[in-house]
C-alpha cells in the first residue's frame, strides 16, 4: 500500500486560494512554460500546473500516464480530512501502480502547500508509479521526503470537495 507512513495531521486554516469562482477559466497560457493538466471529476474540475522544468523525472513520469489515459475513469481511493486526497491506482485500494518506479526526486523550494501536487510511494523513496495526492491541509512535515511536482492553479474549492471514490472521468494535457 502506497502510504505516508505517519498519523493524522494537524489542521490547517484553509484560505480561499485559485478557487473557480475567481479565476479566468478560459485562459490556457501558462506563463512559466509549464503543461496545465485538466481533471475532469465527479464533483467538478479542476487544473493544475505540472513543473516539467523543475521536477523532469516526477512531473515526465506523471505526464506520460496522463497523456496515454492512464488516469482516466480511475477513482480517488484515499482522502483523510485536512491532508490529502489521493488516486492513480488501477487498483482502487492503495496498492496498484502503472508497473514503473521513478527515483525520489526532491526539489529546493516545491513544498507541500495548499494545493500541492505530489507522488505517492511505500517506504521505499524509490518506488513512487501513478499514485498522487493532492495537499488539502498541513502537510509540510512530508517535505523533502516526498516529491511535489505540481500545484492546482483553477478548482481548489472543487479538491476540496473530493471524496474517496470520486472518479477522475477524464484527465488531460491542456
Amino acid at each position: 500500500m502506497l502510504t505516508f507512513g505517519c498519523t493524522s495531521p494537524s489542521p490547517l486554516a484553509l484560505n480561499p486560494i485559485n478557487d473557480s469562482s475567481n479565476s479566468n477559466s478560459s485562459a490556457s497560457i501558462n506563463e512559466s512554460g509549464n503543461p496545465i493538466v485538466v481533471f475532469e471529476t465527479s464533483k467538478g474540475t479542476f487544473k493544475a500546473e505540472v513543473f516539467e522544468k523543475q521536477a523532469p523525472i516526477t512531473a515526465g513520469n506523471f505526464l506520460s500516464l496522463v497523456r496515454a489515459g492512464f488516469y482516466n475513469n480511475l477513482t480517488f481511493h484515499r482522502y483523510e480530512s485536512n491532508f490529502v486526497i489521493q488516486g492513480g491506482d488501477p487498483k482502487g485500494d492503495g496498492t496498484g501502480g502503472s508497473g514503473k518506479k521513478i527515483s525520489l526526486e526532491i526539489v529546493p523550494g516545491l513544498t507541500h502547500e495548499l494545493g500541492a501536487l505530489a507522488m505517492a510511494r511505500t517506504n521505499d523513496p524509490n518506488s513512487a508509479t501513478s499514485q498522487f495526492y493532492v495537499v488539502i491541509g498541513e502537510a509540510s512535515f512530508l517535505d523533502g521526503a516526498y516529491a511535489v511536482f505540481g500545484n492546482v492553479t483553477d478548482g481548489m474549492d472543487i479538491v476540496m470537495t473530493l471524496r474517496k471514490g470520486d472518479k477522475m472521468a477524464k484527465v488531460y494535457v491542456e
